[in-house]
């Protein structure tokens, strides 16, 4: 028969605190390289290494919609809608799996938004997202439920 450390004889249970221990630390640290993955919205400047068996990246058009009335494309400001269409007609015709998030302040109106997915329509951009930023569940409602 096992013995244990208390002396022979079958061992009758297991510590587990080191385990809950090791599994805490383990959440904490998934936790918060998560943030980090997903916290940058801008692409840094780098010059990446070439591999044959590297995925191609998606590129993401962005349209930024302020409540002050600003519009920005990828973080640089536009002055017109005109422009707005020609950079997304140039982006499709460099990568044709193109795909457009628009982010609109909560005050922005309805028709700037919808007048942005026209520009977009008429660039021939198809792929068109919104980027939203998820409420926490208050206590008593479910995800469906409404408010």
């Amino acid at each position: 028969m096992a013995g244990g450390a208390n002396g022979p004889g079958p061992i009758n249970g297991i510590n587990v605190t080191p385990l809950v221990d090791v599994m805490l630390v383990l959440l904490v640290i998934f936790m918060v390289t998560a943030k980090l993955v997903v916290a940058p919205t801008t692409a840094l400047g780098v010059q990446l290494p070439k591999a044959a068996s590297g995925d191609a990246v998606q590129v993401v058009f962005s349209v930024q919609l302020t409540k002050e009335g600003g519009r920005f494309v990828d973080g640089r400001q536009v002055e017109s809608d005109e422009t707005i269409g020609a950079l997304a007609a140039d982006s499709l015709a460099e990568h044709p799996d193109l795909r457009a998030v628009i982010q609109a302040d909560g005050d922005v109106p309805h028709r700037s938004v919808i007048h942005v997915m026209d520009l977009l329509a008429k660039a021939h951009v198809s792929n068109i997202a919104f980027a939203v930023e998820a409420e926490p569940d208050t206590p008593g409602q479910g995800a469906g439920a409404a408010p």
